[in-house]
């Protein structure tokens, strides 16, 4: 049960954080108002990180900034990490 709500959720918050980050490229072409970075650095640390990066390097958007190219993957670092540690209490 708290595996497929867990999926559930990382599901729709991979889906999020991918819409989000094609809006914000979106938005960055045609000079309208952008989603802050910090909410883009939110929606990375409560579970968007890989579709996040993922959609990144797919349409080429903040490539340049190491703020993204380097803090997500640490991010994913750290969760994946944070999964294992919580696998080996629950074993």
């Amino acid at each position: 049960m708290i595996l497929k709500a867990t999926l559930i959720y990382l599901a729709v918050i991979s889906l999020i954080s991918a819409l989000i980050t094609v809006h914000d490229k979106r938005a960055a072409k045609r000079s309208k108002r952008r989603v802050p970075e910090r909410t883009l650095i939110i929606f990375s640390l409560i579970g968007g990180s890989v579709a996040m990066y993922m959609t990144m390097q797919l349409i080429r958007h903040k490539t340049r900034h190491a703020k993204f190219m380097i803090g997500i993957p640490v991010i994913i670092v750290l969760q994946l990490a944070a999964v294992i540690a919580t696998a080996r209490l629950l074993m």
